[in-house]
């Protein structure tokens, strides 16, 4: 399977939508005259993985879907079964090569990003010191709906009063992926008048993929 940049008169796909009912999405667009078929792409960005071009399809979903199929079904409709950013694209079939060629649109009218909705994380933190001790022990907890990459979240560390943000102390990244469910982090020892907060390392990415509740 090949690609080709569309060119003046070729197919292209226009006026692609999309609607969302519970867990499903239902995909609409125009079809040119006389072309019966599509290539559907679809990647989810999770986290782990980011919507990719032409160039990475091994990494996503690749679906032949026709003209007939399209108008028994009022669309293409489609389960989400992930959460994050989800990017579909549709693709003509050119009709001028005996090779199944795929039309890329410089235009991008034939591609469509939405949210799936964001997966909820919820840390706490305890402490635990000793009298006369200069030293106590902190224990994070992350409870995740759906496994998370390590580079999502950080903690940071502030003498005297709780971090207001990232930048408000000193950061500290983590080092390994936290799982779906209850993940209890290995104990840290801070000085007894630090305190420790998580945050987003990259808030405008992760945010729309995440919501971080401290309870």
């Amino acid at each position: 399977m090949r690609f080709k940049n569309a060119e003046p008169g070729e197919w292209v796909i226009q006026g692609l939508s999309y609607q969302l009912e519970e867990k499903y999405c239902t995909l609409r667009w125009n079809w040119p005259p006389e072309l019966q078929a599509v290539y559907i792409h679809r990647m989810l960005d999770d986290g782990f993985h980011s919507p990719a071009g032409s160039s990475h399809l091994e990494q996503g979903n690749l679906r032949l879907y026709t003209r007939d199929e399209y108008k028994a079904n009022n669309g293409y409709r489609d389960r989400l079964d992930g959460i994050g950013q989800i990017t579909y694209t549709v693709y003509a079939l050119s009709s001028d090569s005996d090779e199944m060629t795929l039309i890329k649109q410089p235009d991008e009218a034939n591609r469509i990003q939405f949210s799936t909705g964001k997966a909820m994380l919820v840390y706490s933190i305890r402490e635990k010191s000793r009298w006369l001790q200069p030293y106590k022990s902190v224990e994070i907890q992350v409870t995740a709906e759906v496994p998370v990459p390590k580079e999502v979240l950080c903690y940071v560390k502030k003498t005297g009063a709780f971090p207001l943000n990232k930048e408000d102390g000193i950061l500290y990244p983590f080092v390994t992926d936290f799982a779906a469910g209850r993940n209890v982090l290995p104990a840290i020892e801070v000085g007894k008048n630090d305190y420790i907060r998580l945050f987003f390392t990259d808030g405008k990415k992760y945010g729309q993929l995440y919501e971080l509740v401290y309870k």
